[in-house]
């Protein structure tokens, strides 16, 4: 018998897409929502849960490979690119997922390996500009 993964006590362990650095991922609760605690390092950032379905259901709406484009919250984020959706007024949110001020970037570089773990999507692992696309 296994124990269920993506809880506090057994997170999912993950790599970002080029490989080079891994995190921790699990499913928690705050005020009362659905969050994605993601541990990298000593960083602690938080997502909203939701983002898994509602990144997979845009995916399957493109029906292609789309970039990933992860960067920081401070800075732009490029147009077409799975981040520059993860923070746009048109996403079904209606903007971040990330729910820290300040960490709410980086949504490309950490969601799509759960996803990928999770069987939601495939995920390229190249050194640099990995796409992805819904399974």
């Amino acid at each position: 018998m296994t124990a269920e993964t993506g809880t506090k006590e057994n997170p999912w362990k993950l790599k970002t897409p080029p490989q080079t650095s891994e995190y921790e991922m699990y499913k928690s609760e705050k005020d009362g929502k659905e969050i994605i605690v993601c541990t990298v390092g000593k960083t602690v950032l938080h997502y909203e849960y939701r983002c898994l379905a509602d990144l997979h259901n845009m995916l399957k709406e493109h029906g292609d490979w789309m970039e990933l484009g992860s960067t920081d919250e401070q800075k732009p984020a490029k147009s077409g690119t799975v981040e520059y959706w993860g923070r746009s007024e048109d996403n079904p949110v209606g903007g971040w997922y990330g729910l820290k001020k300040g960490l709410r970037g980086r949504f490309g570089m950490y969601i799509p390996p759960l996803m990928e773990e999770l069987g939601l999507a495939e995920v390229e692992h190249n050194p640099r500009n990995n796409r992805m696309k819904a399974k």
